[in-house]
């Protein structure tokens, strides 16, 4: 028995298995989930990948693969809602638990066998309604690898050595989280290509190779723990808010509502977090030029909507200048960075509150009570679509708590 035991459960389909626990027609049916302008599939069933839909496809391309799925569009709120659900089954169970995202959990699982494994999938199956797969082993690595390899409803307990051959022997690399295909080219030059020839590499290689990351998680395919369960959220470095714009465009009025919504959203998470940001980024991805950013140093740490919205539009002239303007934007990000704690941040002795912030607070309180949005900036009214439709309310970066993230 190893003295450390990780398990890790991860719902199978998830998006697709929320909409079928409200849904009971969508079973057993080819079925996706839309992402928020209904365009792109975001999640598929396994009969609707079995067609060929494959994650981020247009729906237009989907339809024709497969003409009789059912299409319907995302909605985190509910996805929540079962996602906790999921995380209270396992709290009570198990002495520690990570929330690693919204359908991923890791747990200490000191002590669990097959039949611990088959009682907890039955458990969330009848009291959650999603299906999920498990694995326990004496690493995290491990335990998501095997879950993720014994997909759909299925589990694996690498209890023993020969178990852990097992599960490595003549998997690909990329299976492993943290590995993606940048980093499997580097390692194939040198023969790479499985989990048990990364095993049994050389860790100094390694390290030259991915960091100390990868070479933790060679140590971690080799059985070693190296990378605790983390049952509270580390300190954020940056925060985030942003994604597709519905569609690709060179509407300036558009281009800067969207500047000024993601903003929006990026003071919120600075609030929820309470933190001030000292450094700013605007990310963009043009329609056929490719990845473009800026970073701009702000004059002091804050989360006044103001300050962050007019860096970020002076920025978009940098990223998206005139000579640019035919140039369709696709994705933008609007990142804080250099966070500062509000507790250890100290205002003038004298000063009084500026008035753009009494502003924000008068805003702030009028959408906690009728709505979130209900007064919002005149500079996203162009982008009528967005907010008219319910689902771009609340997005996947909404839900706190996880630690992916």
């Amino acid at each position: 028995m190893h003295e450390h035991v990780f398990g890790h459960v991860d719902a199978d389909c998830f998006y697709v298995s929320a909409e079928r626990v409200r849904h009971s027609c969508l079973r057993g049916i080819p079925c996706g989930v839309l992402s928020n302008q209904g365009a792109c599939v975001i999640a598929k069933s396994y009969e609707l990948k079995a067609k060929g839909v494959t994650t981020a496809m247009p729906i237009w391309d989907a339809v024709p693969l497969c003409p009789d799925a059912v299409f319907a569009k995302r909605d985190f709120r509910w996805y929540e809602v079962l996602s906790r659900r999921m995380l209270d089954v396992l709290r009570e169970r198990s002495p520690a638990v990570e929330y690693y995202s919204i359908d991923e959990m890791f747990f200490n699982a000191t002590g669990w066998g097959n039949e611990d494994a088959r009682r907890l999938q039955e458990t969330i199956l009848n009291v959650v309604g999603v299906p999920v797969s498990i694995g326990i082993a004496p690493t995290r690595t491990l335990a998501k690898l095997a879950s993720d390899v014994h997909k759909p409803f299925g589990y694996f307990v690498a209890a023993t050595e020969a178990e852990r051959r097992q599960l490595i022997d003549g998997q690909p690399i990329t299976e492993v989280t943290g590995i993606a295909r940048r980093s499997a080219r580097k390692l194939a030059k040198y023969g790479i290509t499985t989990c048990d020839q990364f095993a049994a590499a050389y860790p100094p290689l390694i390290r030259k190779l991915l960091t100390v990351k990868g070479e933790q998680l060679l140590y971690e395919l080799r059985g070693e723990p190296c990378i605790p369960i983390a049952t509270k959220r580390a300190t954020n470095k940056a925060l985030a808010r942003g994604g597709s714009l519905g569609g690709a465009t060179n509407d300036p009025e558009r281009v800067v509502g969207w500047v000024f919504r993601n903003a929006e959203r990026l003071v919120e998470a600075l609030d929820h977090h309470m933190v001030y940001c000292e450094k700013l980024t605007l990310s963009l991805r043009l329609k056929n030029k490719g990845g473009l950013s800026k970073r701009a140093t702000l004059p002091k740490a804050t989360a006044n909507f103001r300050t962050i919205v007019n860096t970020a539009s002076r920025l978009l002239d940098y990223c998206w200048p005139p000579f640019l303007r035919d140039q369709r934007v696709e994705y933008m990000h609007v990142i804080a960075e250099r966070l500062q704690p509000r507790s250890c941040w100290q205002r003038g002795l004298f000063g009084s509150q500026p008035p753009n912030e009494r502003i924000a607070a008068v805003k702030q309180a009028i959408n906690d009570k009728i709505g979130r949005f209900a007064l919002r900036t005149a500079a996203t009214l162009p982008l009528v679509e967005t907010y008219a439709d319910d689902t771009n309310d609340y997005d996947v970066c909404d839900i706190y708590g996880k630690s992916c993230f």
